[in-house]
């Protein structure tokens, strides 16, 4: 077996459980890593993740330069036609000139008011799921407050009535299609996330039909007023909003107490904002990130040829002693410079960020305030996925 090969395993449990130690291996022994299981490149440190980010000699699709046999890649199965079509015309799967279009178009409407306009809903929403596990005596920090949270401010943000059964469909709706984005899928997961977005797309069209009849102050509302995206890029755009909307805050909850209670520490309530950026950097959501490679590039005296693909890995970059000092594996709640890339960089930058970090500061402060007790129930663990990591459930006691 090739010595990266043994370092980096993401199908290994061990790997999932902790894989920073393999993240320093990669770091000292290079800049970029071939890696034959998966066939990309593997990109470790924080300054080479940052800069390819913004690189506009990669992308998250070649699709607006090449056709597949020119890049060398089979075209996509048919069978998994509506998912590639759902996830193809959203932001994340994007690049100019039809980004660029969209994201200006998006921002009009998921705009800094939106946000703050969101902040009482958050903060109540916070508050009773948290009061409700502590009225239980505790409970699955996952499935009780975790998932909710995210799910509800995005299904109130999207205008999607309470009423409407397909409410408690969107988190497996999401779960299902953010399947694909782990490495080498399997024809099951392909299958439950081609049947899950044509249930999405059939139900948001439909929602978006209603709210052409009668607008309302939601966010589908402010996509038809803006007028130049098509039907299909609203519908994108909204499970998007979903799909990357909460995973970053389901996940950071859920890893970032049990760093917290493993380690027995507690944020500061007057610094709190401070505390969940470090728990971003600290255990990050999303691991890895992916990019085609459009143009020959060198790194290290390393060439990565057009037709490649590179793993950016979030959580080696953001544990890099080279930017973080000799403290980057020490969890430091107060840590003042903490430029982490958990919400990437570049075009491709997370437009939900802000929304994240207001649900993030909002749960956390509740479970100071109302769990000051909370404990580890029993011991977690870990799901099998590698690029979007958390756990199967954190069980509690308050």
């Amino acid at each position: 077996m090739d010595a990266v090969d043994a370092v980096y395993d993401p199908w290994s449990a061990e790997f999932v459980a902790d894989p920073y130690p393999a993240y320093a291996r990669l770091r000292a022994a290079g800049r970029a890593h071939w890696h034959g299981p998966t066939r990309q490149w593997l990109i470790p440190h924080y300054e080479d993740v940052a800069a390819l980010l913004r690189d506009r000699r990669l992308g998250r699709t070649y699709t607006h330069r090449f056709t597949h046999e020119e890049f060398g890649r089979p075209a996509p199965d048919a069978a998994y036609e509506p998912f590639h079509t759902l996830n193809d015309h959203g932001l994340l799967d994007l690049e100019a000139p039809d980004h660029t279009r969209i994201r200006r178009l998006v921002s009009k409407a998921f705009t800094p008011r939106t946000v703050e306009n969101l902040a009482p809903t958050v903060r109540r929403l916070a508050a009773d799921l948290v009061g409700g596990l502590v009225a239980d005596g505790g409970g699955d920090l996952l499935a009780r407050v975790a998932e909710p949270l995210p799910v509800a401010v995005i299904a109130e943000m999207l205008g999607v009535p309470a009423e409407d059964e397909e409410r408690g469909r969107l988190r497996p709706w999401s779960a299902a299609i953010c399947g694909m984005f782990e490495l080498n899928p399997s024809e099951e997961t392909a299958r439950r996330a081609v049947e899950a977005s044509v249930e999405f797309s059939d139900y948001l069209r439909e929602l978006i039909a209603r709210r052409r009849k009668s607008p309302g102050e939601d966010l589908i509302s402010s996509l038809i007023a803006v007028e130049e995206l098509t039907e299909q890029e609203m519908i994108s755009t909204c499970v998007l909003l979903l799909n990357a909307g909460h995973e970053a805050t389901v996940n950071t909850t859920v890893n970032g107490w049990w760093t917290l209670l493993k380690q027995d520490v507690r944020p500061d309530p007057e610094k709190l904002s401070t505390a969940v950026e470090e728990l971003l950097r600290y255990d990050t959501p999303l691991q890895m990130f992916e990019r085609w490679v459009l143009d020959d590039i060198e790194l290290g005296g390393v060439t990565i040829p057009r037709g490649s693909e590179v793993a950016l890995l979030f959580g080696s970059a953001n544990r890099d002693p080279a930017r973080f000092g000799p403290t980057a594996d020490v969890l430091d709640l107060e840590r003042a410079d903490n430029p982490h890339i958990t919400f990437g960089a570049g075009i491709h930058y997370c437009l939900g960020a802000p929304l994240a970090r207001l649900e993030l500061t909002a749960v956390f402060g509740e479970l100071l305030r109302q769990a000051p007790g909370l404990r580890l129930a029993a011991e977690p663990v870990w799901k099998p996925g590698y690029v979007i990591r958390g756990f199967e459930e954190l069980l509690v006691e308050v």
